[in-house]
């Protein structure tokens, strides 16, 4: 079920909670469809990364082709949290010393130092990072598979760019109130010849830097709720916090306005393997019960326990066999 809905859309996110295997089920439908034929990349955007464990080879901040590469059409990248801070911030530091008074340059740097221990600041270069990947990513690949962080922080990183586009756009209509007023106030003194204003200038400037910005994060906006294009499965397991953390997270992706094409339920206990697997069988049947009755027009997938680790190429071949 998870393989067909993959093989129909260009963006597929896989979130939950933490360690119920998202990243393996990522690996394994990118695998499969580098094996048909399609370029495929996993972007991790969880900080606790666990793509390079996975294929057993250093991935990191770039894209790296994964495996044997699946004849060259499957790559994965980590991104690195603090490195995309830090160029984020490096590039708000460039841009404000260059529209700022020189005087000013000492204020600037503190100010961004400030702003590097900020609340928001973490997610706002990650949303960058994932934009830039979702453009290079749609430009380059047949197939983006993004494996998220755990659900809290994916809900709030799948808001951010409807808030942050809102934002963006309140800037520009006070910024056009002001320029509004400006003209009102240099008309009153249509003869001057005085050359314009640096201050001006510079508030031009601003203006086209956020109206890019605006536009760059309602492209991505577009996408993520494009259920042509874009789709969320949700990983779990069969355990009473997993689901009530899944009705949860669809519940915010749902307001977001996301897709949620699928739910897949991992590690499924066996019912004829001893007695107490089998109980335990039972109880994972009342906790899958309330998942049912809470989402029961969301696709809801099981996938059985393995008998061993799934790492590396081979392993994840055979459990994309389940998916």
């Amino acid at each position: 079920m998870l393989l067909s809905l993959a093989a129909r859309r260009r963006v597929l996110f896989l979130g939950g909670k933490g360690g119920v295997g998202k990243t393996t089920v990522a690996s394994a439908v990118a695998l499969r469809a580098a094996r048909e034929g399609r370029r495929a990349l996993v972007v991790s955007t969880d900080p606790a990364h666990n793509l390079g464990h996975l294929w057993d080879q250093r991935v990191g901040d770039r894209i790296t082709p994964l495996g044997d590469g699946a004849e060259g059409r499957l790559s994965g990248i980590e991104i690195d949290p603090d490195a995309t801070t830090d160029r984020h911030l490096q590039d708000v530091t460039e841009t404000l010393k260059r529209l700022m008074p020189e005087h000013l340059t000492g204020e600037v740097e503190r100010h961004m130092e400030l702003s590097r221990r900020s609340p928001g600041t973490h997610e706002a270069a990650v949303l960058e990072r994932m934009t830039e990947l979702v453009e290079t990513g749609l430009r380059d690949h047949d197939l983006v598979v993004f494996d998220t962080a755990p659900s809290g922080h994916t809900a709030r990183l799948m808001a951010l760019p409807e808030v942050m586009t809102a934002w963006t756009d309140g800037l520009l209509h006070r910024r056009e109130r002001s320029e509004r007023l400006g003209a009102a106030m240099r008309g009153l003194d249509a003869g001057s010849t005085a050359p314009r204003d640096p201050l001006e200038e510079r508030d031009q400037e601003i203006r086209s830097i956020l109206l890019r910005r605006r536009d760059r994060l309602a492209a991505l906006r577009e996408v993520l709720v494009d259920a042509e294009r874009t789709s969320f499965a949700i990983v779990l397991a069969a355990e009473r916090l997993p689901v009530l953390e899944t009705i949860a997270l669809h519940e915010e992706l749902e307001r977001t306005g996301v897709d949620v094409g699928a739910l897949v339920v991992n590690r499924r206990s066996p019912a004829d393997r001893g007695e107490f697997l089998a109980r335990r069988r039972a109880v994972e049947d009342e906790h899958l019960a309330t998942l049912r009755r809470a989402l029961p027009a969301v696709p809801c997938q099981e996938v059985p326990l393995g008998e061993e680790d799934v790492v590396g190429p081979a392993a994840l071949e055979r459990f994309a066999e389940l998916l």
